[in-house]
């Protein structure tokens, strides 16, 4: 599975959601998104489960890294 990965702690909150919808569009199918983000992102997951058909959010992961640190996977059907 291929990934691209996207460090979102130095954007700003607000730009932060369309940025990420528009590099999960530019996948292919069975690719994944990777985040790097400062806080765990449960609305991101939430939003993408609801509003993009092909997330995987059975595949979906996320660790925490450090105290400000979360990596987040976001697999594409």
């Amino acid at each position: 599975m291929a990934a691209q990965q996207l460090d979102l702690r130095e954007i700003p909150p607000p730009k932060r959601h369309p940025k990420i919808f528009d590099a999960f569009e530019e996948l292919d199918s069975g690719e994944a998104l990777t985040i790097v983000n400062d806080h765990e992102p449960t609305p991101l997951y939430h939003q993408m489960a609801a509003e993009r058909q092909s997330f995987d959010a059975e595949n979906y992961t996320v660790d925490r890294i450090g105290p400000n640190e979360f990596i987040a996977t976001l697999p594409k059907k």
